[in-house]
């Protein structure tokens, strides 16, 4: 699975309605509204890295508000959460 980190700037007026939209996309998995420079950040999770211009750039950005995006791919995916349930499998109790 291809992780991509997409922070979004939009219509400051529009967020929640643009958030929803973006949400919609399939290959969005979390969408989340924040402080900071940016305005929303998309969790883009697709199996191949073709994909990824399907959603990002062909969809999301095209999501009317948007305003501007900057994509960050993921290498490796670093949970304590996904850790704990990993060495837990096959415990009981």
């Amino acid at each position: 699975m291809i992780t991509a980190i997409v922070l979004v700037k939009t219509s400051v007026d529009r967020i929640p309605e643009i958030a929803e939209a973006i949400a919609a996309i399939d290959g969005v998995s979390e969408v989340y509204s924040v402080t900071g420079g940016y305005d929303l950040i998309a969790m883009v999770r697709v199996r191949h890295h073709d994909d990824l211009a399907e959603v990002i750039p062909a969809r999301l950005n095209k999501v009317p508000g948007v305003t501007s995006t900057e994509t960050h791919i993921s290498f490796r995916t670093y949970s304590q959460h996904d850790l704990e349930a990993a060495f837990s499998i096959g415990l009981d109790g």
